[in-house]
């Protein structure tokens, strides 16, 4: 499905989506600590969403079995949280959360660093964090898929960082994924024009490395290959006429 032109009354259920999904990762954020499984996080997260009155719109999804991606280190996206796996001091750790509120959906991940952080995992965090406000600096009315991507890609190029090119941002609204998808590298005036109303998930994966990934055994979580660290942000945004609207806005 293409990502439509939401209505008015879309658009204030993935406010109030977008709302509850920041209220939760605010608590995450502050919430993780050494010494905690990943399935505890998880379970938190579910536990406050359901406080909160929304749906988690990752659990089930195509047989995802929990409501929140917890993926450490070289580990980008999708991982599937564990009690086997316990935090550890300087732990990467990334959280993608999705919420369903009166049918509609929104998506957005943040990166945080457990305990002690080296230099190097903070420059990473913000950098990847800084090219997604520079994707989303490029919206307006008729903004190419291209202006976004090389937005992306020109910060992250400028700091050396690998780019996970089989892994994109997407639309998102009436489906957790819609057209058209989102990458974090292109070329400038390219790609599909999209309009004021539209509703899109701009996500940034970047790695110390280099961009290769593969898929572990579990068939979800998506690792760097030279087993490189890794960071992943991401927001849900609504294309306005001159600009844009963060919906899923995390202090």
């Amino acid at each position: 499905m293409y990502t439509k032109v939401k209505t008015s009354t879309e658009i204030e259920a993935m406010r109030e989506s977008g709302k509850m999904l920041a209220t939760v990762l605010q608590h995450l954020k502050k919430y993780v600590a050494v010494g905690m499984t990943t399935q505890a996080i998880s379970d938190e997260a579910g536990a406050e969403l359901k406080k909160l009155g929304g749906t988690p719109a990752f659990l089930n999804y195509q047989g995802f079995p929990e409501p929140l991606c917890v993926s450490i280190n070289d580990a980008v996206v999708h991982g599937i949280p564990s009690k086997d796996y316990v935090l550890q001091d300087g732990d990467i750790i990334s959280m993608d959360f999705g919420v369903i509120y009166n049918d509609m959906t929104t998506d957005a991940a943040i990166s945080v660093i457990v305990g002690e952080a080296q230099q190097e995992d903070i420059d990473l965090l913000r950098t990847t964090e800084k090219s997604l406000n520079a994707g989303i600096g490029q919206l307006k009315d008729g903004v190419r898929v291209g202006d976004i991507a090389s937005a992306v890609q020109r910060v992250l190029d400028q700091a050396g960082y690998g780019i996970v090119r089989e892994l994109v941002g997407h639309g998102v609204g009436h489906h957790v994924h819609e057209d058209p998808n989102i990458p974090n590298y292109g070329r400038p005036n390219t790609g599909p024009r999209l309009q004021a109303g539209m509703t899109i998930a701009i996500e940034p994966m970047a790695t110390i490395g280099d961009y290769q990934v593969g898929v572990d055994g579990d068939g979800w979580t998506v690792r760097t290959r030279d087993g490189s660290r890794s960071a992943h942000f991401e927001h849900t945004v609504l294309i306005t006429k001159a600009g844009a609207e963060v919906l899923t806005t995390i202090a």
